[in-house]
């Protein structure tokens, strides 16, 4: 049997996008399986959320927004560090870029290392990747709770830290107004979780309770469909911790009798491919995520560096 190819890097084929207005203001551009992005209108300024992998990529983005509105970006929040969703923040030109005190720890400790290994593995979100200055460095943070008032009677923009989850520093936008949520890659709609930098554990458990206590009424979760409506949203909540508990199942069990981590690689494998298999990045995440999760039960607190030679070392070891 062939190896699989590495990743995401046979695939090559561009992804529709869509852009929907969910209310007055507020907006959302998905792509099948693609990292979504989003954008709030003030009175006078825009709330960008994420940045997308490179400002090539981010300029399309922000040509299909003016078609909406041409309010300046005065805030780019970025739920976390990782390159697909920062690398594009100079096309915004935006005052105050917004991040958790996590995620500016983060990009200093290991923003070059994940630049590289996400652009190896993603090769087609990465438009023209000599667009990228360097990496984006968050000009204000908040440990738990902020406020973004959107002036008039738009009312305000309510970013908050739940705790660890996909990574540690994964924050999400709230309008209660409305009753939408931002979730970032917290939360996905029918795509496959990467889980590479997470604490299993922890999102599995109070981060996303927190997450499902908002009570929205629509979702936007890091890839996917737009979710509306109370069973939608509960539903992509409940996918998202499926997810992880049947990974934490399988690979605890072969962790407790002794087995290996290529072992760990084939139970949770199983597991999940009937309902999750033929999701985006599922056979390009699995292998990463399990990694990770079998350091957790191995004591690592914390997720090892992630590099392009530790992750195609991790890939033949066991994707093939």
């Amino acid at each position: 049997m062939a190896a699989k190819p590495f990743a995401s890097s046979a695939d090559t084929e561009a992804k529709q996008q869509t852009l929907e207005v969910l209310a007055d203001g507020v907006y959302a551009l998905t792509a099948e399986g693609d990292p979504n992005v989003g954008a709030i209108e003030g009175e006078d300024f825009v709330v960008a959320f994420e940045a997308l992998a490179t400002p090539a990529a981010a300029r399309d983005w922000l040509a299909l927004l003016r078609e909406h509105t041409d309010k300046p970006v005065r805030y780019l929040v970025l739920s976390h560090y990782h390159a697909v969703r920062v690398l594009g923040a100079s096309a915004f030109d935006a005052e105050i870029i917004l991040t958790h005190e996590k995620t500016h720890e983060l990009i200093r400790e290991r923003g070059k290392e994940d630049w590289a290994s996400e652009f190896g593995r993603m090769p087609r979100l990465a438009k023209d990747p000599d667009s990228v200055p360097g990496l984006t460095w968050p000009t204000q943070t908040f440990a738990d709770r902020t406020t973004i008032d959107l002036g008039g009677d738009r009312g305000e923009l309510v970013l908050e830290y739940f705790g660890r989850g996909h990574t540690e520093g994964d924050i999400v936008a709230w309008l209660p107004r409305h009753r939408i949520l931002f979730a970032g890659d917290l939360v996905e709609a029918e795509a496959a979780l990467y889980t590479g930098d997470a604490f299993h554990h922890d999102w599995a458990g109070a981060t996303l309770d927190a997450v499902a206590a908002l009570e929205a009424e629509m979702l936007v979760g890091g890839r996917g469909a737009v979710t509306r409506g109370r069973d939608q949203v509960d539903a992509a909540i409940a996918q998202t911790r499926g997810f992880l508990t049947t990974m934490i199942r399988e690979v605890g069990a072969v962790h407790e009798r002794g087995g290996t981590l290529k072992e760990a690689f084939t139970a949770a494998h199983g597991a999940l491919e009937g309902t999750y298999g033929h999701w985006p990045i599922f056979e390009h995440c699995l292998p990463f995520d399990v990694s990770r999760l079998w350091d957790e039960f191995s004591g690592i607190e914390r997720p090892v560096i992630w590099t392009a030679e530790r992750d195609r070392e991790v890939w033949d070891r066991l994707q093939d």
